[in-house]
């Protein structure tokens, strides 16, 4: 009989650099810094920019949130503030939805709203302009900057 050979064990993983001394608690952390500070960076512009708020809104805003005024509401603040109809933020704009309207042109009147966080007379509540929403063939129109003169919004 043939002698018996042990058996061989599998090679030796190694995590990690695998030669040299191991890395010291700085250069982790800055190993760490080197990765967290760009994405963060890139987190703040795209919230700056409105990108965030604009991605959120394309995945929640759906076929079935026309009917709902309330996410109406918030796709319309969105729209309203990053398609430069309005140079207010959105958190100073009020959408009053006329409920008496039809489903076909249902009107929403963009308020101004001024308080100590929005700037301008707080006593002052103008209307910026009006909407009128198709809801069933989801169409938005506005007469902002041509009072009376309503043109299609272009959605994206």
């Amino acid at each position: 009989m043939p002698p018996e050979t042990p058996p061989t064990s599998p090679p030796k993983l190694r995590l990690g650099r695998g030669r040299g001394k191991p890395r010291s608690l700085r250069q982790h952390f800055l190993r760490r810094l080197i990765m967290v500070v760009p994405i963060a960076l890139i987190v703040i512009i795209a919230n700056k920019t409105g990108y965030l708020d604009q991605a959120a809104d394309k995945m929640r805003f759906n076929t079935l949130s026309w009917f709902d005024n309330t996410a109406l509401v918030e796709h319309l603040r969105i729209l309203v503030t990053h398609d430069g109809m309005t140079d207010q933020p959105g958190r100073c704009l009020v959408f009053i939805v006329d409920g008496n309207s039809p489903p076909d042109a249902t009107k929403i009147d963009v308020m101004g709203k001024h308080t100590k966080d929005c700037p301008a007379n707080i006593s002052d509540f103008p209307r910026l302009f009006t909407l009128k929403i198709n809801r069933a063939d989801r169409i938005i129109q506005t007469d902002a900057g041509t009072p009376g003169q309503f043109r299609t919004v272009p959605q994206s």
